[in-house]
């Protein structure tokens, strides 16, 4: 299992399609998410073919597109220009949100809710042929692995999967982490790359003290695992590992960052050489 090094676009909010293209493709990264917030918003169909001819041109691969659908019962009206987006990317992969409000421990029916809003969009994207992937995060059902589980096995979608992230909002071991990972397997999307304090305090990852080299081993591992026939039913874009958010949202930082990923790739790669 090989990861692409990417950016998360939402790193770099305050700047241009173009800026962001021309930091990320500087910094050596091989794979940009756009996200739908600010640089690409869901339904523009000419600013995503612009990002997608940018980011091309300068030799990065959309690996997906970070919508802000929030997966509720209501969300098949908004789905099409997600995926429209989506396809006008040139990629497979869209990102998605569970509500905020709804954590594990929810009920029974807050649940079902919100697995009735995901099975809505897994179907629109599955007839593209187009995954979703989950945002993991604090507030949502999604806080914590075993619940992010639970939502999977409750739609079913062959197409659905979750992203990983560190979980600042709920500070746990690097042996939990690689449990989590591990736990996950096949079903994981991309992971998203920072070094925060559980207040949500940025550093650099040059400070990481081997907790990430040992989380894109493990993740690796545990997608490895899972076997042929697994991996075959779960046709997904080329997973990435994506720089989400630098110390004081400076573009100057991006290139240390990448250059600290890149080499932690470059060591696994040696490890687990790409195919």
């Amino acid at each position: 299992m090989a990861w692409l090094a990417g950016l998360c676009s939402v790193t770099l909010r305050a700047e241009s399609i173009a800026e962001v293209v021309a930091i990320a493709a500087g910094a050596g990264l091989e794979a940009i998410e756009w996200g739908g917030d600010v640089h690409v918003p869901p339904g523009d169909l000419a600013v995503a073919a612009d990002a997608r001819r940018r980011s091309e041109d300068a030799g990065l691969r959309v690996v997906s597109y970070g919508s802000y659908l929030s997966c509720t019962p209501k969300v098949g009206r908004h789905v099409d220009a997600a995926l429209d987006v989506t396809e006008a990317l040139g990629t497979s992969m869209v990102r998605v949100w569970c509500p905020f409000g709804v954590e594990p421990g929810a009920s029974s029916s807050e649940r079902a809710e919100v697995a009735e809003g995901v099975a809505i969009v897994a179907a629109a994207a599955a007839t593209r042929q187009l995954s979703v992937y989950l945002e993991f995060h604090g507030g949502t059902l999604t806080a914590s692995v075993p619940s992010t589980l639970e939502l999977l096995d409750a739609v079913g979608a062959a197409n659905l999967l979750t992203a990983w992230q560190p979980p600042y909002w709920a500070p746990q071991d690097l042996a939990s982490d690689r449990a989590d990972l591990a736990a996950i397997g096949d079903r994981l999307g991309h992971l998203h790359v920072y070094q925060w304090d559980p207040d949500g305090t940025r550093h650099r990852l040059a400070t990481d003290d081997g907790f990430w080299p040992t989380r894109l081993a493990g993740a690796a591992a545990a997608i490895a695992g899972t076997g042929a026939a697994a991996a075959a039913a779960r046709p997904v874009a080329p997973r990435a590992a994506l720089l989400e958010f630098v110390p004081d949202d400076d573009p100057a930082a991006v290139a240390g960052e990448a250059a600290t990923l890149r080499a932690w790739l470059s060591a696994l790669d040696q490890e687990q050489p790409r195919p």
